[in-house]
């Protein structure tokens, strides 16, 4: 006897499929896509009490971005996240490329066990580090004025040098791993077919390796990016509140004025901001791999 359709279907290799990966699936929606339709509702709702089915707007949007404040403070979020990013990326990659052409294979676990020792402690404490090494009565000002280089402390913290330095080293491990693996993948045979047909290893490395590890540095771009300009801690505790970036002004106004409307706004507003900067980045990596053939 012939099984059903529905039997055949429930037997069918793309539902077991979906029964695997179920449990994810299900923790993502509920973690991820929540939130993230929660934020989108509310920023179109007139009232942040959902008491009865609410008139929607786009004054949200409008107010938000009618802003001085928000603009400025938005495009201080992204100036910093690039400038962290950039230093990032530049710092992370020659020490990605030693551990993968200089180490040894067999002390390469070790090394990239060191790096990931930050990861030990909190992200709050390694910050409060930061705020102690920048201090007025910090580690530096102390041993710039105990070899009389300066006569008075030097100001640091409550300045975007000193959140950019505190973020960088924060997001340094995220930005070396990625481009340590695609590193580690670059065939080894390909750069010596560069030297051979005498390019010089400048020129190797342009041409070749670069090129190769553009997928690790985009990557390395994206993770560094997208978390720095939504951080909240570093510009409250480094920047004493006094340069806030826009995730401390959604918190004002989704916690502090409870203007769960408004917030949303600006939070979709910042999501919408750095799909546009990451589109931009995919972009020039895609020119470049072209413009490198």
């Amino acid at each position: 006897m012939a099984a059903s359709p529905l039997k055949r279907w429930a037997r069918s290799e793309a539902v077991n499929g979906y029964m695997m990966i179920s449990p994810t699936l299900i923790y993502a929606i509920l973690l991820l896509a929540a939130p993230l339709v929660t934020l989108v509702a509310y920023s179109f709702f007139t009232d942040g009490y959902l008491v009865v089915i609410p008139d929607l707007t786009t004054a949200n949007y409008a107010e938000a971005w009618s802003d001085p404040i928000f603009r400025s403070i938005l495009l201080r979020s992204v100036i910093v996240s690039g400038l962290v990013t950039l230093v990032t990326v530049v710092l992370a990659f020659p020490i990605a490329y030693f551990i993968s052409f200089h180490v040894p294979a067999a002390k390469k676990s070790r090394w990239l066990f060191l790096i990931t020792i930050p990861f030990w402690t909190s992200y709050l404490i390694r910050v409060f580090q930061w705020k102690v090494i920048l201090n007025y009565n910090g580690v530096i000002n102390s041993i710039l004025t105990g070899l009389g280089l300066t006569d008075h402390p030097l100001q640091m913290l409550n300045s975007i040098g000193a959140i950019s330095i505190t973020l960088a080293h924060a997001y340094a491990p995220f930005a070396i791993l990625p481009i340590f693996v695609s590193l580690e993948k670059i065939d080894r045979s390909l750069l010596e077919a560069g030297l051979d047909l005498g390019e010089n290893r400048l020129l190797t490395f342009w041409r070749v390796t670069l090129p190769l590890a553009m997928p690790g540095v985009i990557g390395a771009v994206m993770i560094v990016f997208i978390p720095t300009i939504g951080d909240y801690v570093t510009p409250e505790l480094i920047g004493g509140g006094k340069l806030p970036m826009v995730a401390n002004v959604i918190y004002q106004q989704l916690l502090k004025i409870d203007n769960k409307p408004l917030g949303s706004a600006m939070a979709i507003s910042a999501m919408l901001v750095v799909a546009a900067v990451a589109l931009v980045f995919l972009f020039l990596n895609r020119r470049f791999l072209r413009g490198s053939k």
